[in-house]
């Protein structure tokens, strides 16, 4: 069966199918209303589920939000076109979410703040404070959040397309009744819904995802493990890149040294990006900020890396492998076609509607809480703050509920303007490039101040334009300029302009307590000397997980010696993290 056969033939569903279907969006509208009542009593309560999460709940909630719609497809994308070592284009971004865990999760909580924008005006102050705040909530709640919630539609939309052969003039309807559906539950029940959502929503997505593997590598056309060894080239299962050369269309991921550069020692801290914002952000924070305590931040957040890099992967990997062998003629702009083609051609009825329901899941809970914390800013940072400083809990809970669906139709015209998905994450990574460190500085040096950070969202912007449009630069160069000029823009603009006033320093640092270079506010008792241990839990977590990452993949390729090694690795790890875990106290109650 050639390619154009496969694509012309949409997917039927038998009655099993439609019923799971039905089952699961009752299932996710019923959880909304159960927690309907709790989430209207206050604005902590609507965003942050009363700072009552369960560590597991909040970590399980990130790890959802991360598996969009269009992420297996991605996935299948990269093995196509590189095999398992494409997959360190995104493998790379562990060094910044471990940071988050162990840096800043712990201060986050302390900072109790309702949204990571609110924190704004605790850490800086003047006008300029008050000005970023606002900005920001509008920048962040409602412009970048509806790029992202249009690219997770349309990658939907793609789907569905594929799913059932749909008119290209349909697809938007869809879309909105998917949205709809969502923000309905979403709005009733607040965060608390939203995170009690992701788990079970997670639960059926990866469940689903598991199953077509094993159905898919185990096909008469597959062969098993065995097979897939046997049918596939030599680089198609090679771990790691080749570093020092141009891509190859055809091939083992291959990039330059430049390129290599970029990803492994700068990306991660000096990008801005939806989920991996360095010192965390966005839809990070409110889960830290929902938990129980500092413990349960840092618990959360460190299950949320390890699910996210370990556990997610190598369903969707395996099926990607499959597909070259059972999908040949894709071409380079189709590889992501190869995994609804695998489950359109070898799930029997059934398993066709979990899968259906698995991406309906993984959809769902990355749009759940796009509109839950996109509202959060506009509500709490724009209209509390600006707009009506005296409204009750009650009213604030009700225009919370109005602007989620504001949200969404505002986000379905972005909708239909998105033409391609790389061309969003391409503007979203490099006009953020720079500001990263801005973000994670402010924790631990006093001398940032509103007009750093302000700066720093500003030039990336200016560079963007200059590299793209002046120079013609792409990517690493156009990145490398960006994160270059922010830099000096901002380390110019600190030391020309005046320090928070001490006041605002000193109940921050009072609140928040910060290591770091604090040394003015600082008590003589005070040593400061917490770093150089969550360092080294730092890069012991990025070394297990790493180690976990390959000894799942060595044990299902059954490569024994290496895999035997990784977990030597893995448990030399743990014992680090562990200890220095001690020594830092940040476990402590």
């Amino acid at each position: 069966m050639n390619n154009f056969e496969h694509q012309a033939r949409p997917m039927h569903l038998e009655l099993i199918d439609w019923l799971i279907v039905a089952a699961f969006l009752i299932l996710s509208l019923a959880i909304g209303l159960k927690y309907r009542a709790s989430a209207g009593k206050s604005v902590t309560d609507y965003f942050l589920g009363g700072r009552n999460l369960p560590w597991y709940i909040a970590g399980i909630s990130m790890v959802a939000t991360t598996f969009a719609a269009d992420t297996p497809l991605a996935v299948t994308e990269l093995v196509g076109l590189h095999g398992i070592s494409g997959n360190w284009l995104w493998w790379t971004f562990l060094f910044g979410g471990m940071l988050t865990t162990f840096f800043f999760a712990r201060l986050w909580r302390r900072a109790e703040v309702l949204t990571e924008v609110e924190l704004i005006e605790i850490r800086y102050s003047g006008k300029a404070a008050a000005f970023l705040r606002g900005f920001r909530s509008i920048y962040l709640g409602l412009f970048m959040n509806v790029l992202i919630i249009g690219w997770v539609n349309v990658a939907l939309m793609s789907i569905l397309k594929v799913f059932f052969d749909l008119p290209d003039d349909q697809l938007l309807w869809y879309a909105l009744a998917a949205m709809t559906i969502t923000a309905i539950y979403s709005s009733m029940s607040g965060l608390m819904g939203v995170a009690m959502t992701d788990v079970v929503q997670f639960i059926i997505a990866m469940t689903g995802c598991v199953i077509l593997a094993v159905i898919v590598v185990n096909s008469p056309e597959v062969g098993g493990i065995d097979g897939l060894k046997m049918q596939l080239p030599s680089w198609s299962l090679e771990f790691f890149p080749h570093i020092g050369s141009a891509g190859d269309a055809a091939g083992a991921l291959s990039i330059t040294l430049g390129a290599f550069l970029a990803y492994t020692t700068i990306q991660w801290w000096a990008s801005w990006y939806p989920g991996a914002e360095p010192g965390g952000g966005g839809y990070i924070v409110q889960r830290m900020m929902s938990t129980k305590s500092e413990k349960d931040a840092i618990a959360a957040t460190l299950l949320f890396q390890i699910s996210h890099y370990c556990l997610r992967p190598w369903p969707w990997i395996l099926v990607g492998l499959s597909a070259m062998i059972l999908y040949p003629e894709l071409g380079p702009d189709a590889k992501r076609e190869g995994f609804v083609m695998a489950m359109k051609d070898y799930l029997p009825a059934g398993l066709k509607g979990l899968l259906l329901v698995a991406f309906l899941a993984a959809y769902m809970s990355t749009i759940s809480t796009q509109l839950n914390w996109g509202a959060s800013y506009l509500i709490n940072d724009f209209y509390h703050r600006f707009v009506d400083k005296a409204a009750s809990q009650k009213k604030l809970v009700a225009a919370s509920r109005i602007t989620t669906f504001l949200i969404m139709l505002i986000a379905l015209f972005a909708t239909s303007q998105i033409t391609t998905i790389s061309g969003v994450w391409t503007f979203i990574i490099e006009c953020g490039a720079g500001l990263g460190m801005v973000l994670i500085l402010r924790w631990y040096w006093w001398r940032i101040n509103a007009w750093s950070e302000i700066s720093a969202t500003i030039a990336p912007f200016i560079a963007y334009g200059f590299g793209h449009y002046g120079m013609g630069w792409e990517f690493p160069d156009s990145y490398f300029f960006t994160v270059g000029f922010t830099t000096v823009v901002w380390i110019s603009v600190t030391f020309l302009t005046k320090p928070t006033n001490r006041v605002t320093l000193e109940a921050f640092y009072k609140k928040v307590r910060p290591d770091g270079a604090w040394a003015p506010l600082r008590a003589a008792n005070e040593t400061g000397k917490n770093l150089w241990p969550l360092v080294v839990c730092w890069l012991s977590a990025v070394l297990l997980t790493y180690s976990i990452l390959f000894l799942t993949g060595k044990l299902i390729f059954k490569e024994w010696n290496e895999a035997m090694l990784s977990a030597a690795v893995a448990l030399v790890s743990y014992l680090v993290l562990r200890r220095f875990l001690d020594k830092t106290k940040v476990f402590s109650d």
